[in-house]
């Protein structure tokens, strides 16, 4: 059996940077194997993720770089995984680079750079902001139509 590579995300409001790296991640071995974090994982963590994870969960294992999607519960399993899916590489984006160096001794880190342009952080900050600008504008339209009505009685 060829080289195994691992990666974990969130892969939430799935996009090109996700695929990017999924990509770039399977080119360096034979299998790739993707652990998307669960709902409950992701509130340990402190996020709050759009797509529910079976989606996301589906999402990933639909791309055709993936040879295997699971589960991604807790912080502990990667040493767990990295037994389990005999893998000589583990993969990340670049932002995650030194978090998991404890891990060197089982197997291969490569730190992968990220997309420019593009971030799952930013995207809900611009939807965020979207949301909140379109309803100033609705209260202002209310109280336009408020002024017209009472200028008309």
């Amino acid at each position: 059996m060829g080289k195994t590579v691992i990666t974990y995300g969130t892969f939430d409001l799935f996009h090109i940077g996700h695929l990017n790296i999924i990509k770039r991640l399977s080119a360096l071995g034979d299998r790739l194997v993707v652990a998307v974090s669960t709902d409950e994982f992701n509130a340990i963590k402190g996020k709050r993720p759009i797509v529910p994870y079976e989606q996301r969960l589906e999402i990933v294992q639909s791309i055709k770089y993936v040879d295997l999607a699971i589960p991604e519960d807790r912080w502990s399993q990667k040493r767990e995984d990295i037994v389990t899916y005999d893998v000589d590489i583990m993969g990340m984006g670049a932002d995650w680079e030194g978090k998991f160096d404890d891990l060197s001794d089982q197997v291969e880190l490569v730190y992968l750079p990220r997309t420019d342009g593009i971030s799952t952080t930013e995207m809900k900050r611009v939807l965020s902001a979207f949301d909140s600008r379109h309803v100033e504008e609705l209260k202002r339209t209310i109280d336009n139509i408020g002024q017209i009505v009472k200028e008309l009685s």
